[in-house]
């Protein structure tokens, strides 16, 4: 459901401006990113809480915000109104995401870790290829309708999870730091609202500028609280675990690139081939659609190459179906020949990529600490994502005319593609089986 929700509101942004028309584009990205701010903000100190406490009862609590919050979205009179809301429900989105994989893992035993770990990105990737299509039939009904779906969804989960989920054990940990993520919260709000607005108000402007430097001194206090906390949001040893560190860069940019990608598109084709929210679903669709069963079968490829030469060649893979938009997308040219191809390399793109380096980093977290390193990684991912729609709005706002705007924001996308496969090349093998030792004998 968490997952779900993002793609399809992705699909609805545009009826979403349509109905709000007095919000610009730089307003509008932040019902997409005060999402992501605070899910990204929150994540480590409610996966933290769930360890403390107990994954069963966070889990649940986050259910019932969560669908509280949608009905509230569906409810907003204006768009500060929706992103308020959306603000609640990302609290929400927090406390389920971490205590979910927390509870998985917590169930598995330590050689099948790995393959729960996939499995568990598979429903995120099952998400990724339902949320177009989804949000293009509810959207076509009203947008109202990508926020409503989630009421009764959120019902039968909270019944069901109350009967069938496993009580995990609550451990003796200090109290999560809570200042800290207000810090972070603050200092990506900050960052992406110099970004957004950096055309409306100058690049030099005391705004611009000052939004900046906000979000790098609070970035800088954040980073030395977490040095010094004894349950920081950022565990700083973490990122001293083999692959942890260069895995989770890379997630950050590949995210960059991924939420670049999903809004242009989607903008791409209601602003510019007229297109409904429905077309719009089933034409984002077929590159969604490659996601689940690549993130399923590439364990094999993974074991037997490593993590880091998988998730290289599924940047690359990436970055060609964005260069492929630049290079043959036209205002009046057809879907088969210029979107379709660009949707699937990048879908393949991916399906490689994203499930394998989330994987990669999980498994270097010590089986104690499985809610907490999760939730360091998705973080790291919804941070990449506001990052990306920040430098969207960014690139495209530099254009008046609107094909060169895309033109522009597609460059953009594919330089932060591109930045993560490099990136890859230092995760290195991780995820690769132990060869067995050659017996002089």
């Amino acid at each position: 459901m968490s997952n779900l929700d993002v793609f399809i509101v992705n699909v609805a942004l545009p009826e979403i401006g349509r109905y709000f028309p007095d919000a610009s584009l730089a307003s509008l990205s932040w019902v997409l990113n005060a999402y992501a701010v605070v899910f990204a903000a929150l994540l480590v100190p409610a996966g933290n809480f769930a360890d403390r406490v107990g994954a069963r009862g966070v889990y649940l609590s986050g259910i019932v915000v969560f669908t509280a919050a949608s009905a509230a979205c569906a409810l907003a009179p204006d768009v500060w109104s929706l992103v308020a809301a959306r603000v609640v429900q990302a609290f929400g989105a927090a406390l389920l995401l971490p205590s979910s994989l927390g509870l998985l893992l917590a169930a598995s035993p330590p050689e099948r870790r790995m393959s729960m770990v996939r499995a568990w990105t598979a429903i995120s990737g099952l998400a990724v290829a339902l949320g177009p299509v989804f949000g293009g039939l509810l959207t076509g009904i009203d947008w109202h309708w990508a926020f409503l779906v989630n009421v009764p969804i959120g019902i039968a989960a909270l019944v069901v999870g109350w009967r069938v989920l496993p009580r995990v054990p609550a451990r003796d940990l200090p109290r999560p730091d809570l200042f800290g993520a207000a810090m972070l919260t603050v200092a990506i709000a900050a960052l992406a609202l110099g970004l957004v607005r950096s055309e409306d108000w100058g690049w030099l402007s005391a705004g611009t500028l000052g939004s900046l430097a906000v979000a790098l001194v609070l970035l800088a206090g954040f980073v030395l609280r977490s040095a010094r906390h004894e349950a920081p949001v950022l565990p700083l040893s973490m990122l001293r675990l083999p692959a942890f560190a260069p895995a989770t860069l890379a997630n950050i940019l590949f995210s960059v690139a991924f939420a670049g990608m999903l809004l242009s598109v989607a903008l791409w084709c209601q602003q510019v081939w007229d297109w409904s929210p429905l077309q719009t679903g089933l034409a984002i669709a077929p590159g969604p659609l490659m996601v689940p069963a690549l993130a399923m079968t590439s364990g094999s490829y993974i074991r037997r190459w490593g993590a880091g030469p998988i998730a290289f060649v599924g940047s690359l893979t990436f970055a060609a179906g964005i260069a492929w938009w630049y290079a043959l997308m036209e205002p009046g040219g057809g879907y088969v020949t210029g979107m379709l191809p660009g949707m699937l390399l990048t879908g393949v793109g991916v399906g490689l990529t994203l499930p394998t380096l989330i994987g990669a980093a999980v498994s270097a977290v010590p089986p104690q600490s499985f809610s907490t390193g999760s939730g360091v990684v998705t973080m790291a991912r919804q941070i990449g994502m506001v990052l990306g729609v920040a430098l969207l709005v960014v690139a495209m706002g530099g254009s008046d005319e609107l094909a060169s705007a895309f033109d522009a924001g597609w460059l953009a996308t594919l330089a932060a593609a591109v930045a993560a496969a490099a990136l890859c090349v230092f995760v290195g093998r991780a995820g690769r089986a132990p060869q067995p030792e050659r017996s002089d004998q």
